[in-house]
Parts: C-alpha cells; sequence; structure tokens
C-alpha cells in the first residue's frame, strides 16, 4: 500500500544524491585559486607560472573526455562516477603534500581527469534520476550542481584560506571529506543507465553541412572558457598586485561570483535561439573585458567584481556548460546519452530541424555531430 509513495522518495533522494555528489566533485576543480597566489610566495614561481599550473587542468578534461567519454553508457553511470571521485581525492592527497611545482601540475592534471570523467556522466545520472515531475527542470539542476560547484570552490577556499588554520592544507582535508561523500552517494543510488553501447575513445567529426555553424560555436564556446579561467587563475593575483587588496576570501569571492552569474544565465537563456544566444553572449564577454581593463587601469576592486560578472553572463549565455536533451524529449539518433549538448550542437540541432521541417517525409535526418 506504500510502495508508490516509498518509490517517489527514493527517486527524489537518489536525484538530491546525485546532484550533491556532482556539486562536491567540481569544487575540488577551483580549490586552489585563492591559493596560487600562497603557493607562488612559498614555491618563488610568478603569474606566468600559475597560468601554465592552471592549464594542465584543461589537459586533464580534454584528454578524460576523449577517452571516456563514452564508457558511461556501455559500463554504466556508477563505475564511471567512482573513477571521478578517485581522481578526485587523489589530487586533492597531491595538493595536501605539495611541496613543488611539479606536484601541482601532478594535482592539476588529476583534478581535470575527474572533472572530464565526471562532467558528462554526472549530468547524464542526474537528468536519469529525476522524479517525474523535475524532469523539465533536471537538466537545470545539473547545471546548478556543475557551475554551482565551481564557484563554491575559491569562494570555500579563500574562506578557509584567510579565517582558518592550515591555509594549504585545511582546503583539500574538507575536499577529501565532501568527495568521499560523494562516494558514498554514488554508491547508495541505483544505477540509471541501461548499459547500451561499447566502449571506445571519443571520435571528432564535423558534418560538412555544419562547420561554419560549428567554428561559430565552438570560437564563442573558446572565448567563454578562456574568460572563466583568466578570472580563476590570475584574479587573485589581479586583486593583491593591482588592487592592493590581500584578502583572500575577497580573491574567492571574485571567482566565486564569475561562475554564480553564469549559472544563473545558463538557466535563464535556456530557451533563447543558439545564434542570437552566441551573438549576444559575445558581446557581453567583450564588455566584460572592457570593464576589466578599466578596473585594473584604476586599481578598482568594485570594477574587478563588475567584469566577473559580466564576463559570467556572457559566458552563460554563449556557452551553457552542459545542456542535455529533456528526457521527455526524442533523443538524438547516434549521441551517447552522457555526452551533454554544446551550444555548437544546440545550434546545429536548431538548424538541422529547420532544415528536415522543409525536407519531403523521410528526408531528414538530424544526427548530432559527435
Amino acid at each position: 500500500m506504500f510502495s508508490v509513495p516509498e518509490t517517489k522518495t527514493k527517486t527524489r533522494l537518489a536525484f538530491g544524491m546525485l546532484a550533491y555528489a556532482f556539486a562536491a566533485i567540481m569544487v575540488g576543480t577551483t580549490l586552489p585559486t585563492p591559493m596560487y597566489a600562497l603557493y607562488g610566495e612559498q614555491m618563488h614561481f610568478a603569474v606566468l607560472t600559475t597560468t601554465v599550473i592552471y592549464a594542465t587542468y584543461a589537459g586533464g578534461v580534454l584528454f578524460a573526455l576523449l577517452a571516456f567519454g563514452r564508457w558511461s553508457d556501455a559500463i554504466g553511470r556508477r563505475p564511471v562516477l567512482l573513477a571521478g571521485v578517485v581522481f578526485a581525492v587523489a589530487s586533492a592527497a597531491v595538493f595536501l603534500v605539495a611541496h613543488s611545482v611539479s606536484m601541482l601540475l601532478v594535482g592539476r592534471v588529476l583534478s581535470g581527469l575527474s572533472a572530464g570523467i565526471f562532467t558528462g556522466t554526472a549530468t547524464a545520472a542526474v537528468i536519469e534520476a529525476a522524479p517525474e515531475n523535475w524532469r523539465t527542470r533536471a537538466a537545470a539542476v545539473a547545471t546548478v550542481a556543475n557551475i554551482g560547484g565551481l564557484g563554491t570552490g575559491p569562494l570555500l577556499a579563500g574562506l578557509l584560506v584567510e579565517y582558518a588554520p592550515g591555509p594549504l592544507h585545511l582546503s583539500f582535508i574538507v575536499h577529501i571529506v565532501l568527495a568521499l561523500l560523494a562516494g558514498a552517494a554514488v554508491l547508495i543510488v541505483p544505477e540509471t543507465s541501461q548499459r547500451t553501447g561499447s566502449i571506445g575513445v571519443q571520435r571528432l567529426s564535423v558534418p560538412a553541412e555544419v562547420r561554419t555553424v560549428f567554428v561559430i560555436a565552438a570560437l564563442a564556446a573558446f572565448a567563454g572558457f578562456a574568460v572563466t579561467g583568466l578570472f580563476t587563475a590570475v584574479a587573485p593575483s589581479f586583486l593583491s598586485q593591482v588592487v592592493g587588496i590581500t584578502n583572500h576570501a575577497v580573491a574567492g569571492l571574485i571567482a566565486c561570483s564569475i561562475f554564480a552569474a553564469s549559472a544563473v544565465a545558463q538557466v535563464a537563456a535556456r530557451t533563447m535561439n543558439p545564434q542570437r544566444a552566441v551573438a549576444i553572449g559575445c558581446a557581453i564577454l567583450v564588455a566584460g573585458m572592457v570593464i576589466l581593463a578599466v578596473a585594473l587601469h584604476f586599481s578598482s576592486l568594485a570594477g574587478l567584481i563588475a567584469a566577473a560578472v559580466v564576463s559570467g553572463i556572457g559566458q552563460g549565455i554563449s556557452f551553457p556548460a552542459a545542456w542535455p536533451p529533456s528526457p521527455s524529449a526524442p533523443r538524438p539518433a547516434v549521441a551517447p546519452r552522457s555526452a551533454p549538448l554544446t551550444s555548437s550542437s544546440r545550434m546545429w540541432q536548431s538548424r538541422c530541424r529547420s532544415s528536415v521541417r522543409d525536407s519531403p517525409p523521410g528526408g531528414g535526418d538530424c544526427r548530432r555531430p559527435v
């Protein structure tokens, strides 16, 4: 008699636990942001080295996406998510004992592997675990978990570095605890994948007829992530060396603000026409960079925060980090369920659907480029 309510409760619990796991793992990817200045002082390196350390994270993400992007469709979400948790814990452990730039590089690569494994798989898992009355909002929840975790990382670390003991250690201890709880959540919830497909390296290809659209969207994506990378890598250095504020909590707040603005913009703009979103988002990104240049010229804290917020809005509109199709909508014929839709594929599908409507019966096929 109580089986239906109990099933609904379990579904809601699984949905929430997977969203938590997603956010908790993403916290670790931006956690070191307020600490780079301290590492630079301790290990005697400049801002250029900071950018190199940050860039190695992107290498780990790219490798994970190409090597493991399809695995969760074949072997299930749980083992892939658990692998992401292991990489996250390993990254935090390396940072805990780091005493050289090479160890920081290793820690960032491990963090990138964790993020690359987790992002697409966790997005798919959250959507698949969503209760019926949350299906239309599940993609938004996954986005908030993802970007919310990215924004929480520097804010949490900034507060702990500034006001708690062990400035280069406590944040990573906290994240190890959060990651272990995320692993427990993944183990508790039921498997959401039907385990179809096969293990293989992600093949990259773009159909010739949509390459122009893809290039435009890819450039917008590159610009958006370059801007967020700028703020998370060197904004603390801007704050201390140009503005003259050495409070690490403020540095974390600035890095957090770009992700918070991005998350809000992504949710607000999810129904916007993709071509229009790219154009508006890029224009706002340019405005954000102009504000940043003016803020640095006048050593303005308010201007630096305004630049972060405006840039985050532009990035969020132009390139949503993960917009999978709604579970109630038909899926693309060849897209793995764990592969999130980016702006490029959303633009491509928009154009494709228009051409299919104008084609004779049976003459259209909106297969998404991989």
